[in-house]
C-alpha cells in the first residue's frame, strides 16, 4: 500500500484549542459591553451556538445566519438590551487573537511539513481562521487554508471537498488522509468523498455514529506511526 502524500488537517479541536480562544473572547467581549457573563448566560449561549452550527453542517442555514443570529437570540432570551450583531463583530475580532495550540501540534506539523503536502480544511469565519492560524505560527507550514466561508460550502458536504480538491496540486485521492476531531464534519466528510480518515480523539469519546474510521488516535504524535507504517508497507 502506498504512503500518503497529502494530509488534510482540521483546525479547531485538532490543532488549535478553540475552547480556550472562545472562553477568552467571550470574557473580553462581555466585559467590553459591561454585561455580566453568568453561568446561565454561558450555558444558554453554548446551546444556541451548538444548535446553529449543527444546522449549518446539515446545510439548513448559512454561516452568516449562524454568527449573526446567536447573540441576537441570546440577548432576546435574557432580555438584554445590546446589539447582537455589533457584539458578534467585536467577538470575532477578539476570537481572531486566540491561537492556543493543542499538545504537540506545532512539533507534529513542523515535522510532517518536510515530507507531506499539508492543507487546512475548516468550517468557520474566514478572517478569524486566517488570523488564528497566522497568530499560532502554523500558517507557514500549510500549502493552503480552506475555510468554509470562502468555498460557499462546509464540511461534511462533498461540494466543500470538491472545491478543495480542485485547488490541491497533484492530488491523489488514494494518497490523501483527513485528520480531525469531529465525527460529523471531518470523518463523515472524508467518508463522503472516499478518502481515508483519522479521528483525533484525545478524550476517548465513543464513535456514536458507528462510522467506519480508518484510524483513531488520542495523541497527534501517533501520526508518525501511522505514516511510517504506510510508508514501509
Amino acid at each position: 500500500m502506498t504512503k500518503y502524500t497529502t494530509l488534510l488537517f482540521d483546525a479547531d479541536g485538532t490543532l488549535l484549542d478553540f475552547h480556550a480562544a472562545e472562553k477568552q473572547a467571550l470574557i473580553n467581549t462581555f466585559q467590553k459591553y459591561q454585561i455580566p457573563l453568568t453561568s446561565q448566560l454561558k450555558e444558554a449561549y453554548e446551546k444556541i451556538n451548538t444548535s446553529l452550527w449543527k444546522q449549518f453542517e446539515d446545510g439548513i442555514i448559512d454561516k452568516k445566519t449562524v454568527v449573526y443570529t446567536r447573540f441576537v437570540q441570546l440577548f432576546q432570551e435574557f432580555k438584554i438590551h445590546a446589539d447582537g450583531i455589533a457584539f458578534e463583530d467585536d467577538y470575532q475580532n477578539s476570537l481572531g487573537l486566540g491561537h492556543n495550540l493543542l499538545p504537540y501540534a506545532k512539533e507534529v506539523i513542523q515535522t510532517l511539513s518536510k515530507d507531506y503536502q499539508l492543507y487546512i480544511v475548516t468550517n468557520g469565519v474566514s478572517q478569524t481562521q486566517y488570523s488564528r492560524m497566522k497568530e499560532s505560527g502554523l500558517d507557514v507550514y500549510f500549502q493552503d487554508i480552506f475555510v468554509s466561508e470562502d468555498t460557499g460550502y462546509q464540511k461534511p458536504m462533498k461540494e466543500y471537498f470538491n472545491y478543495c480538491f480542485q485547488r490541491i496540486k497533484n492530488l491523489d485521492i488514494d494518497k490523501t488522509l483527513i485528520i480531525g476531531d469531529s465525527l460529523s464534519s471531518d470523518i463523515q466528510g472524508g467518508i463522503n468523498v472516499g478518502i481515508d480518515t483519522c479521528w483525533y480523539n484525545p478524550k476517548y469519546l465513543e464513535n456514536t455514529k458507528q462510522l467506519p474510521i480508518t484510524y483513531t488516535i488520542s495523541d497527534l504524535r501517533e501520526l508518525y506511526t501511522i505514516l511510517i507504517e504506510k510508508h514501509e508497507s
